[in-house]
């Protein structure tokens, strides 16, 4: 008996000691005891507004969210300009990845760098996650083990799109395309759902890149009296497009503008006088609920005023999920992380409840947001009227449909 009792508390002790040392030997897993993780984005240029530093700060709330170390080793955040130049992010993120001990990047925020980091990222067998950048490739096609998309992308775009204002109403379209690869398949894509969800295309046109004249444009769409004018463009042309709808009163006369690309400095830019009525998609509103509030608090007083807007929460979400995983797996190993990450929920108040995908697309909903009247604006910033949720599963291409080799 007694020696029966020495046996059981001998087990007993073992056990104890193998919960109490897991965290000890999974940090001794962790790579020169540092997790390091690296912000790449435009820093300063055209892209600097809707990502820049701002995806830094949101960067920081996350690790202090999560806590100033895991398993032990200190977590530590480098920031990478990549200028939106393929060539320039291929370097930093491989300065990154092979000499300066990075173990994840996240944002990037164009899509021609993302594809270029998903690839060296593949080879090194390190976690990438797309937070600004929108091309679906990168969970079709692209996919590899270790990269994320964690906002949106052109599928995810043009459906949300589509389907949220033929919900609300929009039953007719006119689309005013730019004339390339981008605008010709964002015109196909948005002509297929309008008419998939009962909506009716009864229009369309095209413009040249970078037109500075679009008031011939504007009056086709004016005169077909479509519900929803498209803008199936980006940059200065959205900006230049709904200026000129601005000045043919296209809003007042019961049109309302939806714009594919489109930010909530982008509004603050033009004002809300120019703006209203302008139908956009998002992934995050600063003043939804609670929780997106609460964050935006923090948030401002790191960016001195300006609210987060969603690709800021989503690199906030991303960096929380990869430090979450981090935990779970007991190591920062890239393909051991990225497996725990898709097994793990995301729960925040960027993502509620969601999943991560085997390639490695986050299921989040988007919101179709309205641009308020400036007489319903409470005051600076508040600029957004939601109009309706679009389910992650209604919106982002299915599975077997995205080329994943996954």
């Amino acid at each position: 008996m007694a020696r029966r009792k020495r046996r059981l508390l001998a087990a007993t002790c073992l056990a104890i000691a193998g919960i109490m040392g897991s965290g000890a030997g999974r940090a001794a897993s962790i790579s020169n005891d540092v997790v390091k993780i690296g912000v790449m984005n435009d820093q300063y240029g055209p892209g600097a507004e809707v990502t820049g530093p701002g995806s830094v700060y949101a960067a920081r709330l996350a690790i202090e969210d999560f806590g100033p170390t895991v398993h032990g080793a200190k977590i530590e955040l480098v920031v990478g300009d990549h200028q939106t130049k393929a060539d320039l992010g291929s370097a930093v993120a491989r300065k990154w990845y092979d000499s300066d001990g990075v173990d994840m990047i996240a944002d990037i925020g164009s899509s021609a760098v993302s594809l270029a980091v998903q690839s060296l990222a593949r080879e090194r067998g390190k976690v990438v996650m797309h937070v600004g950048s929108a091309t679906d490739r990168i969970f079709g096609q692209d996919c590899s083990p270790t990269g994320f998309m964690w906002l949106y992308d052109t599928y995810a775009i043009a459906q949300a799109l589509a389907k949220g204002n033929v919900a609300v109403g929009g039953k007719t379209w006119f689309i005013l395309a730019v004339d390339y690869a981008f605008g010709h398949s964002m015109e196909a894509q948005l002509k297929k759902i309008v008419a998939d969800t009962g909506g009716q295309v009864v229009g369309s046109v095209r413009h040249p890149l970078n037109a500075s004249d679009f008031s011939s444009f504007v009056l086709q769409a004016q005169a077909s009296k479509a519900n929803i004018i498209a803008l199936a463009n980006a940059g200065p042309d959205t900006v230049n497009a709904i200026k000129q709808a601005a000045e043919f009163d296209v809003h007042g006369r019961g049109q309302n503008l939806a714009a594919t690309t489109f930010y909530l400095p982008n509004v603050h830019s033009l004002g809300l006088q120019t703006a209203q009525g302008l139908r956009i998609v998002t992934g995050f509103y600063w003043d939804r609920n609670d929780d997106t509030r609460a964050f935006d608090k923090r948030f401002r007083k790191l960016s001195g005023g300006v609210p987060a807007d969603h690709v800021h929460a989503g690199v906030y979400s991303a960096v929380l999920a990869y430090l979450r995983a981090v935990q779970a797996a007991g190591t920062d190993d890239g393909a051991k992380v990225a497996e725990t990450i898709k097994s793990l929920p995301v729960n925040d108040m960027f993502a509620e409840g969601a999943k991560v995908r085997k390639d490695g697309r986050l299921m989040n909903d988007l919101f179709l947001a309205e641009v308020k009247k400036p007489a319903d604006s409470k005051g600076p910033w508040d600029y957004y009227d939601i109009k309706t949720r679009l389910k992650a599963s209604d919106i982002i291409r299915p599975l077997d449909q995205g080329g994943c080799k996954l």
